[in-house]
């Protein structure tokens, strides 16, 4: 059979019947929530992403490290970026709310878990995962990733993915919770590394650090002598993420 006489087999044929415009206005959906975000966020920077639990509540352990981390980040003159929702994501916000520098929520509309906290000076909200996503790497000149679940470890997989292949710039990609992240760090040492998935040097990308002071400190300590403005080059291949 020649490849024409199979292209009809490949046609969903309810596409056929979808042609009123949803798709067109979809894209225009999510070019608008770019266009906002990117308004919104102009000029935030130096920022740092923070990620973790939407299911880990007020007087948690991890809660109250997170919102000492927010805090001293935006005490130090960084805006403090989160999911926006509950959490520890509403404990890096409640950090930098109280701090010198904005608490800024990207928040996401979803079924369930999702709603936005009361302590953010800048709100945007999204429908679109993926524009969601660039916001939190185009802005951020740190990641720092509290204990959390499918989502978090998304985000920590996709700044890796997009350091590790050139995608985006270096920045630190910092863990915090020796505990709860040392074993899935072993296993990729052990099964990423040891079965060639990943590059031995690839595990430098990220780093454990316990002590919310010393998180600050790290940060300063990668962009001394270079600054945190983005370069030329950054800035363009950032523009192709």
């Amino acid at each position: 059979m020649r490849l024409t006489e199979k292209i009809p087999e490949l046609i969903d044929p309810q596409a056929l019947y979808s042609s009123n415009g949803q798709e067109a206005w979809r894209v225009l959906g999510i070019m608008s929530e770019f266009t906002v975000a990117t308004e919104r966020m102009r000029g935030i920077r130096p920022a740092v992403s923070m990620f973790g639990s939407a299911r880990i509540g007020d007087g948690h352990p991890y809660y109250e490290k997170t919102r000492d981390i927010a805090k001293r980040l935006s005490d130090a003159g960084f805006a403090v970026i989160s999911g926006g929702g509950p959490g520890l994501m509403e404990a890096a916000n409640k950090g930098a709310f109280a701090g010198r520098s904005p608490a800024i929520g990207l928040n996401i509309l979803l079924p369930k878990e999702q709603q936005g906290n009361a302590y953010q000076d800048i709100s945007v909200n999204f429908r679109y995962f993926f524009a969601r996503k660039m916001m939190f790497v185009r802005f951020a000149s740190a990641y720092v990733v509290l204990p959390g679940g499918f989502g978090t470890l998304d985000e920590l997989s996709e700044c890796l993915t997009l350091v590790q292949t050139g995608k985006s710039r270096r920045i630190p990609i910092i863990l915090v919770g020796g505990a709860f992240w040392r074993g899935f760090v072993e296993w990729m040492r052990e099964r990423l590394v040891g079965e060639g998935m990943i590059a031995p040097e690839d595990m430098d990308l990220m780093q454990l650090i316990e002590e919310p002071e010393a998180i600050v400190d790290a940060i300063f300590a990668f962009y001394e002598g270079r600054g945190f403005q983005p370069t030329r080059e950054e800035r363009q291949r950032m523009l192709n993420l």
